[in-house]
């Protein structure tokens, strides 16, 4: 089948031929149809961060299932699914008490050391990218990193399910719990940003404000829902929430990962207010928090990973909200490319020419 490869970092994408394994008892072989361009690939391809190479990667995979292991279960030939980074056992206490995505054995959705890789070429083994390795025609994924979506969802928006939105969406609905009436900044008004002010509506949030440096992404987010902007690059953000909110925000969700936004997203709290973590910074970035002020404000940090998810039921419940029109995914994917224009893609979405782009496979 054919993959774009990355055979060391800063090397690019390279397309080529690659053989896929046959699925083992829990793994489900599926057609790609759809897979989003995420930053986050981008970085790990780019930077020597330790990532075995040559590898695969692409993770907001959506396709048809082709084939199932013996084992497989809750997923059939036929269905439509989307893919996650989520990687649970489903055995464990966690698992079991619903916190799949603090799933104490994820890499039992792994191949062992001895078994075959997934995939290869004639040079050797090609490491699959958080399991999923969705930059290729074909993935050979675990069950318990897919969830089974309808088939009425167009694959490009379907892709989005799997990172963009439970991470955003999750953050608002899952982790921090908003309620009606409740008070939220979003900072960083990207793809993701966009899901968490699309569900801070659904919450019924009174007040919800973008904070981004570009206009035309504050634009965005007051069709998404904010009810008001803060261009953090003319204005204090600090400043700008408190003059719209006097007693600070219930809750700030931090989507960009920099020290300087969470300093300032602690101080942009209310008295029992939430910062919550989303974006990922580099291992340098630290928080300094005043400990007495803290406590005395009764405030919370807390960091978000994938929105708190449980992949099987909360991509399916996004996915019906999607299609009320509630989630807004097909205003998200801005231009779908093909597979061969993944370096092109990248270089697009990096000097900001592009917002969101999605590679998408033909039907075979």
């Amino acid at each position: 089948m054919k993959a774009a490869v990355v055979k060391s970092p800063g090397a690019g994408f390279v397309i080529e031929q690659v053989d896929l394994d046959a699925p083992h008892p829990n793994e489900v072989l599926i057609d790609v149809r759809a897979v989003g361009l995420c930053h986050s690939d981008l970085t790990l391809a780019s930077s020597d961060l330790g990532f075995a190479m040559p590898a695969v990667f692409g993770h907001e995979v959506a396709g048809v299932v082709a084939e199932v292991g013996a084992s497989v279960r809750s997923i059939t030939v036929g269905d439509h699914v989307v893919g996650t980074l989520i990687r649970f056992c489903g055995e464990c206490e966690r698992c079991l008490s619903g916190r799949s995505y603090y799933c104490r054995n994820s890499q039992r959705t792994e191949r062992s050391t001895g078994d075959s890789p997934r995939i290869s070429d004639a040079d050797g083994p090609i490491n699959q990218a958080f399991g999923l390795g969705g930059f290729a025609e074909q993935a050979l994924i675990h069950e318990n990193q897919l969830a089974v979506v309808p088939k009425e969802l167009p694959f490009e928006q379907a892709a989005l399910l799997g990172c963009g939105v439970i991470t955003g969406a999750g953050a608002v609905l899952n982790t921090a719990g908003v309620g009606r009436g409740e008070t939220v900044v979003v900072v960083g008004a990207g793809g993701v940003g966009l899901n968490a002010i699309s569900s801070a509506v659904i919450a019924g949030a009174s007040t919800i404000v973008a904070v981004d440096i570009s206009p035309a992404k504050l634009d965005r987010a007051l069709e998404f829902g904010a009810t008001h902007t803060i261009n953090s690059g003319v204005e204090d953000p600090v400043q700008g929430v408190m003059r719209i909110m006097p007693q600070g925000a219930d809750y700030v969700f931090d989507f960009v990962g920099s020290e300087r936004v969470a300093q300032q997203g602690l101080e942009m709290l209310s008295y029992g207010g939430g910062l919550y973590l989303v974006g990922i910074g580099g291992k340098d970035v630290s928080i300094h928090v005043d400990a007495m002020t803290f406590m005395r404000n009764r405030n919370r940090l807390e960091s978000v990973y994938m929105g708190s998810a449980n992949l099987k039921v909360d991509i399916p419940y996004f996915a019906s909200l999607a299609s009320r029109g509630l989630l807004r995914l097909d205003e998200l994917v801005t231009e779908t490319i093909r597979l061969e224009e993944i370096n092109e893609g990248y270089q697009r979405l990096k000097d900001g020419s592009a917002a969101r782009l999605v590679v998408t496979n033909p039907n075979p």
